[in-house]
């Protein structure tokens, strides 16, 4: 509120132009920062607590995560992708978030990258498909957050995809998807 009383006083009639220009100049300093921190950090609406969901679905082309119970949509997040994000992962350092039905299968509390849920990929399919052409299927891939100590970042982070094959949420996301997701949760990563 204090930023509206700010503005309001930067439109009367009785400030001199050089008072108005310093009165817009704060508004600018201050407020514009706030914003920005609240829109990189907004999580709303949250999931109630006692929430439990049985599906995820990432849909790569639109770079969107959204969650399920009974067939219910809860909430879809934003993501960013593995580098090379079009196309399935084929094998080992291809930049490329694999497409497919799998599940949450562990999480790793000690990540480097705020909270990690682990998805179970390679497949049977995926290690043969590797295998025929004599390369690695590739390993750990994750949901996950930030960075550890650049979660300041919040929203800006998908600006671009930078995982090396991984899907990633804020700090604030994966807090909640951590809390709402069971180990054996199906995930489907479709094109």
């Amino acid at each position: 509120m204090p930023f509206i009383a700010i503005a309001f006083l930067a439109e009367s009639q009785t400030l001199t132009n050089v008072n108005r220009k310093i009165i817009l100049a704060c508004i600018t300093i201050f407020a514009l920062p706030l914003a920005l921190y609240f829109y990189a950090h907004d999580n709303r609406p949250a999931i109630p607590a006692a929430t439990t969901i049985d599906r995820i679905i990432v849909e790569k082309a639109t770079r969107k995560l959204s969650i399920f119970r009974n067939g219910k949509h809860l909430k879809t997040y934003c993501v960013a992708l593995g580098r090379n994000p079009v196309g399935p992962k084929r094998e080992e350092g291809d930049m490329r978030t694999p497409e497919g039905i799998y599940k949450i299968d562990s999480r790793n509390e000690q990540s480097s990258f705020h909270l990690a849920l682990h998805i179970s990929y390679p497949s049977d399919d995926d290690s043969a498909r590797a295998a025929e052409r004599g390369v690695s299927a590739g390993f750990d891939i994750m949901i996950h957050g930030i960075r550890n100590g650049f979660g300041w970042i919040g929203a800006f982070h998908r600006w671009k995809d930078w995982t090396i094959g991984c899907i990633a949420l804020t700090d604030e996301e994966i807090e909640e998807l951590w809390r709402v997701t069971p180990d054996g949760t199906i995930i489907e990563i479709r094109p």
